[in-house]
């Protein structure tokens, strides 16, 4: 595995010299983005935007980090008055995985830092060319006291590919606890919430987001929509404070995989992800 860097502020992370997911970071973008993230078929599972709304749904991303309200200021939509602008890149990891770890800075206006973020993404090859990506957040409170308000739109957004899509495509939602589509996941408490379907003709593949316990009000509810997206919520009904000078970590894992949702297998490696610790950053 290989953590490559290309023109246009973009890291490929490369199984055998192959593509299977790339992080875009550009300062002139509202926030980083994973995209796209390719399922072991070689077909892309997520897209840019929505697509029966493209346009009034430009902050769905594929992949995001994001949030409706830091200290009442909204990151979450285009436009909005908060913006997560890549600082820098502090190291490239290849071997068993590769692995980005970079520095944003949430910011209100021109360059008024509301929190800092280190986040390391990391991509490794399973069996059947499967794939598991782990996403560890580090928010620093360098500026002041640091809340999170309550809303369901946040921490981290997936928005499938439209074949994926329980509307578009017939896909399915499942979650850890048995709810299935939006009727029985709608911002429900679970482990994990799993987006399978038809990658292409007699092709089913999904990615399960997965919630690990270490997280703040584990397990979270997860936002889920039968319109092709999934987001697992930070602080859906309180707030969340980091104290000024503190530090707060969250983790997340996507397990990329072939066939529908099996609940044995995904249970298997949210166990495998649960019992991890996250790798450390490079400190300033």
């Amino acid at each position: 595995m290989q953590a490559v860097p290309l023109p246009g502020e973009v890291v490929s992370f490369q199984r055998e010299g192959v593509e299977v997911a790339a992080l875009h970071f550009g300062r002139d973008l509202h926030r980083p983005y994973i995209c796209p993230l390719v399922g072991p078929s070689g077909r892309w599972l997520t897209r840019m935007g929505h697509p029966g709304d493209p346009e009034g749904h430009s902050h769905h991303n594929s992949i995001w980090i994001s949030h409706k309200d830091v200290n009442g200021v909204s990151f979450w939509e285009d436009g909005a008055a908060g913006r997560i602008v890549h600082r820098r890149i502090e190291r490239l990891e290849d071997g068993l995985e590769a692995a980005a770890v970079t520095l944003n800075a949430w910011e209100q206006g021109e360059g008024k830092v509301i929190v800092e973020e280190r986040r390391r993404v990391a991509v490794r090859p399973l069996a059947a060319r499967e794939l598991l990506v782990t996403i560890d957040i580090e928010f620093r409170a360098t500026q002041g006291v640091v809340t999170f308000g309550p809303t369901p739109f946040g921490l981290i957004g997936v928005r499938m590919a439209k074949t994926l899509g329980v509307r578009d495509g017939g896909g399915t939602i499942r979650n850890s606890e048995g709810g299935v589509n939006e009727a029985g996941t709608f911002r429900l408490p679970a482990r994990w919430a799993d987006y399978s379907g038809c990658a292409a003709a007699d092709c089913v593949e999904g990615i399960a987001l997965m919630d690990h316990p270490g997280n703040p009000g584990h397990p979270v509810a997860f936002h889920t929509r039968d319109d092709g997206w999934m987001g697992a919520c930070l602080s859906k009904d309180s707030p969340i404070v980091i104290a000024a000078g503190a530090t707060l970590p969250v983790r997340y894992a996507l397990y990329v995989h072939a066939g529908g949702c099996d609940a044995r297998k995904i249970n298997a490696r949210w166990r495998e992800f649960a019992g991890s610790a996250p790798v450390a950053g490079e400190k300033k």
